[in-house]
């Protein structure tokens, strides 16, 4: 009776299935949030209206007395068309000194997304520091930061941020940037709204390394001699990241409607840079007369406000832990 030989090659129908990495659970969960995915179209639409949609800003500047495009045409003044409604020539109409909204609405978006985007950096960047610093150390550090912490959660974040930017918002000189020509209270802006808004962040922050400091591995990395500050950033934070991405996304939410509230005061954004916020504040003059001057840049405001808490809320469940293994 002939022998048969043993096949080396497993069958790949008895293999088990391998398990799918965390990210890729996660992304199926964020699937399966339907407003999440709403809210991730309406994003990519804004996005892609105030990038694509500037290629197409271009127009006739009787000030100049020549054809301009970009951010010249989104400043260029025509007093012959003051408050012209929308019309083929003018999609969104003029506003109150002849521009077209158009292309204001456009490269104001850039600015407040701008805006939006590098304060939530910043505040991540602050509040993951402060609150891991102040729980990996503990002692008179913790107590120093948490009272610090404290006394500006204390502190009205929109009372601050109007002083702030009535007292520094013209004292920085313009800021040329990718070949947009910015005033210096953006800067001043981005900064005030993060410098008031880490505090939650960083009492998330502190929370979670409380509970991860004593972890079997941060042990073994002191007793590997590993510096504080890569066990730090090597073996806590990363181990924070549902927290931070979650405050992170809700924090560009945050920023533009901060951004917006302290433009439409007067106190934000000024000179020719155009934002959401501070063509609300030209227009609320003419809620009436001119109802398209308000309703453009409101109505991107709040789809892109919208937008991101659609998508903050699909992270925070597709991120929760304890929700992993429903797939």
């Amino acid at each position: 009776m002939t022998a048969i030989a043993p096949s080396n090659r497993l069958d790949a129908e008895a293999l088990p299935p391998q398990p799918a990495s965390p990210a890729a659970v996660a992304w199926r969960r964020f699937q399966r949030h339907r407003l999440a995915m709403v809210g991730m179209f309406m994003l990519l639409a804004v996005a892609l209206f105030v990038t694509i949609g500037s290629l197409f800003v271009h127009g006739y500047c009787s000030g100049l007395k020549q054809d301009v495009i970009g951010e010249r045409w989104a400043n260029c003044n025509d007093t012959s068309q003051i408050r012209q409604p929308p019309s083929s020539s003018y999609l969104f109409g003029t506003d109150s000194v002849g521009r077209d909204l158009f292309a204001r609405v456009i490269f104001g978006g850039q600015i407040s997304l701008l805006i939006g985007v590098c304060a939530a950096l910043l505040e991540v960047i602050v509040g993951s520091i402060v609150g891991a610093v102040a729980a990996y150390y503990g002692g008179w550090v913790d107590n120093v930061l948490m009272r610090l912490t404290e006394a500006m959660l204390n502190i009205p974040s929109l009372f601050l941020l109007i002083v702030i930017s009535k007292f520094f918002g013209g004292s920085l000189p313009d800021i040329n940037l990718f070949g947009r020509h910015l005033t210096g209270s953006v800067a001043v802006i981005i900064l005030v709204i993060a410098l008031t808004s880490w505090m939650y962040l960083a009492r998330i922050v502190r929370a979670s390394v409380l509970s991860l400091r004593e972890r079997d591995y941060v042990s073994a990395a002191r007793a590997l001699g590993v510096s504080d500050r890569r066990i730090i950033f090597t073996h806590l934070l990363p181990n924070t990241l549902a927290p931070i991405v979650v405050t992170a996304t809700l924090g560009v939410a945050n920023a533009i409607l901060s951004e917006a509230y302290v433009s439409f005061l007067g106190l934000g954004v000024t000179g020719a840079t155009a934002t959401w916020g501070n063509m609300l504040e030209g227009a609320y003059r003419y809620l009436e007369a001119a109802p398209w001057l308000w309703f453009f840049p409101g109505i991107l405001i709040l789809l892109t406000v919208l937008g991101v808490n659609f998508v903050g809320d699909g992270l925070r469940d597709a991120l929760d832990p304890g929700g992993l293994k429903d797939l």
